[in-house]
């Protein structure tokens, strides 16, 4: 029992803390057995939205002694921090690619953005469940990831090692989000295998909707938008008219709305937002009634209705079964030889110092390691020639999929970019199908159009007949409003009429013909001269000279005629 009695070993009570920007700091620890809030403090804490950092970390020390204190917690604990959300996305390799390659992609990838170029990246990753299923059917997987900067992570170790306590992990955002739904039941619907719904997250420098499949992330997409700089209900036309597309492109059976900034309601967005399928909200600011999940009665009663998803979620790092895991290890630190913890077996005591411990590690690290020079003397031989064999195997392999992709590229060598090509082709419909709804949206009942054309570079021009002149010009404010940046004009307004004696007479019900366009006279003469195929097989000119009577060429969406510049 000597032997025994130089040794500690005592496991630190875990605490979790969320740097909230909405909120400040909170600490929080979860009755998982009640799914309730067992301990919560909550203090000011300023985070710098344009540096994604903490503004003071003197603050931040400060304001965790202060809650260690409000919640009897010994300092000496081992401690989890959620961080805002820097950069997430997805990205794909080939399927042979080792682990550090994949890694090393990502750190590339990342430090292209402006908050990586001035601070070191550190990334964590995983693959996307969905797409490795499928992956033994292609060559490739396709991985979520996310970083956050190194400095931070150094700075808030730095912090809570000067009053004792240990950084053991560091969480995002989005992750403790999606833990804190599935653990409260408000996404139980939209989590079953298979099924297909977004989630919507309002912050205050923008929005971003992430594709699930069940609790599997699928796809992400974040828009910037300067939410506080909008007032009133500016912000919700802005919101709805930003998402509409991004909506579109990704069709689900639900909808569901995460606000974490008080500039914006969930519910009343969703009022105005044009969204396919169930659409659920949730309110995570200053706007909720009550608190997200019962609390316990050592929590403060004005405390309630401030504890956020994402605290809640990080309280959930280590009980969740969530398939989403993407958190931050902090660097290897030093271990003060002071430091001791205590382990209790019946009634007997036993404190185990760092010291003892390195001695006990190294009496049975040398036994182990002698123990596998016996065995490689025995095995090694073996294992060498199995391995080679391994290894002849997937040289091999390579040399088939090196050459199957030779196939692919042209004489000159250059390989055909698809990534290239669909960014491309996403632009030039996204530009067309804006021109499309934003006519749907902006046409009174007294306008129709004989002539619509639009391409993917902006080009626009629209012919249309009105009984009223009055609606012709509340169709263009409209058009003009809703394609901010166009510069759209009204090229022309005239009576449809065939006698001044008819333009005259006060019972004419004559209709007026306009044309709407952000195109230069070259342009839409340009446009007027294009040839069409007639049924003999010839082409013939178009009439330029911009009469009601003239068919325009056949141009638009899906035509292949490019309008000369």
């Amino acid at each position: 029992m000597s032997f025994l009695g130089n040794l500690s070993a005592s496991s630190k009570p875990k605490v979790y803390i969320s740097v909230t920007p909405e909120v400040g700091l909170e600490m929080i620890q979860l009755d998982t057995a009640t799914h309730s809030v067992a301990a919560y403090a909550v203090r000011d804490l300023a985070y710098n939205e344009a540096t994604r950092d903490i503004s003071d970390y003197e603050a931040f020390k400060t304001a965790v002694a202060e809650m260690f204190e409000e919640l009897s917690i010994n300092p000496k604990c081992d401690v989890i921090v959620n961080m805002p959300l820097v950069t997430f996305g997805t990205m794909q390799f080939p399927l042979l690619l080792p682990d550090a390659s994949i890694t090393g992609g990502i750190e590339s990838e990342v430090e292209q953005s402006y908050t990586f170029r001035r601070a070191e990246p550190s990334v964590a990753w995983q693959d996307v469940p969905s797409a490795s299923e499928k992956s033994q059917g292609n060559e490739s997987r396709q991985v979520l990831y996310t970083a956050i900067q190194k400095v931070v992570i150094s700075n808030i170790s730095d912090a809570l090692g000067a009053l004792g306590a240990r950084l053991v992990g560091v969480e995002t955002s989005l992750v403790s989000t999606l833990r804190a739904l599935d653990f409260a039941g408000y996404t139980q619907e939209q989590m079953q295998p298979n099924m297909v719904w977004n989630l919507m997250i309002i912050n205050s420098t923008g929005y971003s909707i992430v594709s699930l499949s069940g609790k599997n992330v699928v796809d992400y997409y974040e828009e910037p938008l300067a939410i506080k700089s909008f007032e009133g209900d500016e912000i919700y036309n802005a919101i709805n008219q930003s998402a509409q597309i991004a909506l579109m492109s990704t069709p689900a059976n639900y909808l569901f709305i995460v606000s974490d900034t008080d500039q914006v309601s969930a519910s009343l967005l969703a009022s105005k937002l044009q969204a396919q399928g169930s659409v659920t909200v949730l309110e995570n600011n200053s706007f909720k009634k009550d608190s997200l999940i019962p609390v316990g009665l050592n929590v403060l009663p004005n405390y309630a209705t401030k504890i956020s998803l994402q605290a809640i979620g990080c309280a959930l790092a280590d009980t969740s079964d969530y398939p989403l895991n993407l958190q931050f290890a902090p660097g290897a630190s030093s271990v003060s030889e002071e430091a001791s913890c205590t382990i209790r077996f019946g009634d007997q005591e036993i404190t185990l110092t760092a010291a003892a411990a390195t001695k006990i590690v190294g009496i049975f690290g040398g036994a182990l390691i002698l123990i596998l020079v016996i065995i490689s003397y025995m095995i090694m031989p073996k294992l060498v020639d199995s391995t080679q064999q391994k290894l002849n195997n997937v040289m091999a392999d390579i040399k088939t999929i090196d050459e199957e992709i030779s196939k692919y590229q042209d004489p000159a060598g250059s390989a055909f970019n698809v990534k290239v090509a669909v960014e491309n082709g996403i632009k030039a419909n996204r530009a067309k199908l804006m021109n499309y709804v934003a006519a749907g949206d902006s046409i009174p009942k007294t306008v129709w159009l004989t002539y619509f054309m639009t391409q993917g570079d902006g080009l626009v021009d629209i012919k249309g007949v009105s009984s009223n002149v009055e609606d012709v010009y509340v169709f263009f404010r409209n058009m003009r409003d809703s394609l901010i940046g166009t510069k759209l004009r009204l090229q022309k307004l005239e009576m449809e009429s065939q006698s001044v004696d008819e333009a005259i007479s006060s019972s004419s019900n004559a209709n007026y013909n306009f044309e709407i366009t952000n195109m230069t006279d070259d342009q839409l003469k340009a446009l007027m001269t294009l040839p069409t195929a007639n049924s003999s097989g010839q082409s013939k000119q178009q009439n330029s000279s911009g009469s009601g009577n003239n068919t325009p060429p056949q141009s638009g969406l899906l035509s292949s005629q490019p309008i000369q510049q």
